[in-house]
């Protein structure tokens, strides 16, 4: 039962509402998707089922080989493996295309085959670097020789048109970028400040203002005779409108560029944006000349969610910040649960839990809230998962109903199929600290179509206060030298067996709101922290 009493009832959820939108996005679902330990069953092949499991195993294992650009394992799963990987490469490396996600749809057997025969239909989305996502539907087929599945290898498998007398080519056609502005009028480019090189791509799109155009062209193998385009990228007719104003800070954009330097090399993405307005200040990425995975990347974002699974808990009175929750080492829910480092907080308060991050204690408060509910507080109160409009294609979050208990557990501390990104997160923060959300922009006169409710007082003065403990006596100390009132959260998420956790901390000061991710940075505080005290050492105060 719901118990919030301001909230819609058991039969009137929402679903949920991913809102990926163009381009490159959907680059990121497959390359920082959620895998291992927390996407066993799970993605974008969940829920289906075939005529044959182990048929539709290998169908899985097949697309999730290619998608994760594992062609050598892609092809041994075929009957002609060697065809298979030379086709496979010269496909993505001819059409310059970056990791697909590849979606399975509802299986159809042969019957005349005696149900030695399988066909799955998938969507596919291709991110062409630079330019877009072309997607087109394709057909996988399966057979059964002597008790082993295969993928019946043949070149319409990969694309329906593709054929041993049509093949495809990339042409490029490379324009202006476009000319941008920051808040106070100073030119924006990517030579000043690189990791403005793809924001700035995806404004020239989203502005027609200019950015690279291309075609992906159906032709034939031996003459080069262009049949058909099968998928076109930019503007037409892209006219010269003066730059484009944004919100950006050219002192802060250079400040989180330099800051960024802390991540070791590794890939991380930070935003810096304002708390009273949403207006964005800073995204930088790395590597520079990459995806904007600060913006339209898809991770979990581990224990900062802890900060929209309080505030779930305060509204309706669940829990306070005094109450005894207590921390054990371990907790299973279907799946053994663990703090990190193993560490354990016997009798701790739920402020404490806060405070030290504490896992098992709010996996414990998993039955006070309703399994929807967490969702609901997420897009009502902190608008994730609506769709915003920032001004260049962004991922808006989403926090799907758990589908069993480990799911729910999992989702308490921002894994399972929690999915945010370091602009959702900072957005997050500035809900918490000032009690309204205001839709993140990154181009000036966007608009906000979102609607959300305000969080009541008394709750953001109890996620202020948790804030600000985390930095002077929990995981947040990296920011504790600060000058000024610092807030902040840190977030270590799960990615897979073979891979470290990634490093998350979100902050506050000032009236600005911060989030960073490190990818395989081990721990928030070691990590994303180093590169928050640089960027708040550095970026000017108000």
């Amino acid at each position: 039962m719901n118990t919030f009493p301001d909230l819609p009832r058991s039969g009137h959820r929402r679903r949920p509402r991913t809102a990926v939108k163009a381009l490159v996005a959907v680059t990121a679902a497959a390359a920082v998707a959620v895998g291992g330990a927390w996407g066993a069953g799970l993605g974008p092949f969940a829920g289906e089922s075939g005529p044959d499991p182990d048929a539709m195993a290998e169908a899985r294992a097949f697309l999730a080989d290619w998608a994760a650009g594992r062609l050598p394992d892609a092809a041994a799963r075929t009957t002609r493996p060697d065809r298979a990987q030379d086709v496979l490469s010269s496909f993505t490396a001819g059409l310059d295309l970056g990791k697909p996600v590849l979606t399975a749809g509802k299986p159809v057997e042969d019957e005349e085959s005696g149900g030695r025969a399988v066909t799955v239909p998938y969507t596919a989305r291709m991110p062409v670097t630079g330019l877009g996502t072309w997607t087109y539907a394709a057909k996988l087929p399966l057979r059964e020789r002597g008790g082993e599945w295969k993928v019946d290898w043949r070149l319409s498998l990969v694309h329906p048109r593709l054929s041993g007398t049509e093949k495809f080519r990339l042409e490029r056609e490379e324009t202006e970028p476009v000319r941008a502005d920051d808040r106070a009028g100073r030119t924006l480019s990517a030579a000043a400040h690189p990791s403005l090189g793809p924001v700035l791509a995806q404004l020239a799109r989203s502005t027609d203002g200019g950015g690279p155009r291309g075609a992906v062209l159906l032709v034939d193998r031996v003459t080069g005779e262009v049949r058909r385009t099968e998928a076109a990228f930019g503007s037409e007719t892209p006219e010269d409108e003066g730059p484009v104003r944004t919100t950006l800070d050219a002192r802060w954009q250079a400040a989180a560029e330099q800051a960024l330097e802390q991540a070791g090399g590794k890939n991380a993405a930070l935003v810096a944006l304002r708390v009273d307005d949403g207006e964005i200040l800073a995204v930088a990425n790395s590597p520079a000349d990459g995806f904007n995975r600060a913006v339209s990347g898809t991770y979990a974002p581990g224990s900062t969610w802890k900060i929209v699974t309080s505030s779930a808990l305060l509204l309706k009175g669940a829990v306070t910040p005094d109450d005894v929750v207590d921390c054990p080492r371990y907790l299973t829910v279907g799946k053994r649960f663990q703090n990190v480092e193993t560490s354990a907080h016997p009798g701790a308060t739920f402020r404490k839990a806060f405070t030290e991050s504490c896992n098992t204690a709010f996996i414990g408060l998993r039955s006070r809230l309703g399994d929807g509910e967490l969702g609901e507080v997420a897009k009502r109160y902190f608008g994730v998962g609506q769709t915003w409009h920032v001004g260049v294609p962004s991922y808006d979050g989403s926090v799907p109903e758990p589908r069993d208990a480990t799911e729910k557990a999992a989702s308490m501390i921002g894994q399972g199929r929690v999915q945010a990104n370091p602009l959702i997160m900072a957005s997050v923060t500035a809900t918490a600290v000032s009690g309204r959300f205001h839709q993140p922009v990154l181009v000036a006169g966007t608009e906000d179509t979102t609607g959300t409710e305000p969080l009541p007082p008394r709750v953001v003065t109890q996620l202020r206060t948790l804030l600000r403990a985390t930095v002077t006596e929990g995981t947040a100390r990296a920011l504790a030298p600060l000058a000024g009132e610092v807030g902040g959260k840190t977030g270590t998420a799960e990615v897979s067996d073979d891979q470290e956790n990634n490093g998350w901390m979100v902050a506050h000061r000032d009236g600005v709101a911060v989030a960073c991710v490190v990818e395989e940075g081990v721990t928030g505080g070691g990590s994303a922290g180093p590169v928050l005290h640089a960027l708040l050492s550095a970026a000017p105060r108000s």
